[in-house]
């Protein structure tokens, strides 16, 4: 198993991690695509995490800093289906949450799906605020604050 990073929108890595959010949010859960990628300026600014395991791309998520570099917004968390209850989300959260700390946010936010709730707690994220619905889908506002 390998988790590649990369900033670059040209990038292999980056297309796999389009293929599986394609794959999770388009065709599976019924987000229109123009929500899905229609922010070019966010997926530029963004750092794309992949996991690879036999040489395939398993899941994905990205983090988007603020402009104050103090904090960051985690989007886009998705593996493929037949690749779900693998382990591979943990070890993409894991290093997504080593990277933050190395970059010195100290705070992460996210829009959890009702359903992935109980995963980013046990990270130690915290809900905030009330549930909405963002895409057609119920989520609830999480944060982690690092000391």
């Amino acid at each position: 198993m390998e988790i590649k990073i990369t900033r670059d929108t040209m990038s292999d890595i980056y297309f796999d991690a389009l293929k599986i959010r394609n794959q999770v949010f388009v065709k599976e859960q019924g987000v229109p695509y123009e929500l899905e990628v229609g922010n070019s300026v966010e997926e530029a600014s963004s750092v794309h995490f992949v996991l690879y395991d036999d040489g395939k791309a398993r899941g994905t998520v990205r983090l988007l800093a603020d402009m104050n570099k103090h904090s960051a917004l985690v989007q886009r968390m998705a593996v493929f289906a037949e690749d779900r209850h693998k382990g591979y989300a943990k070890s993409l959260f894991n290093e997504l949450l080593l990277f933050s700390e190395k970059s010195y946010f100290t705070t992460l936010t996210l829009h959890a799906q009702l359903s992935a709730r109980g995963f980013y707690a046990q990270f130690g994220f915290e809900e905030v605020g009330e549930i909405f619905e963002e895409a057609g889908i119920q989520h609830i506002g999480m944060e982690k604050k690092f000391n």
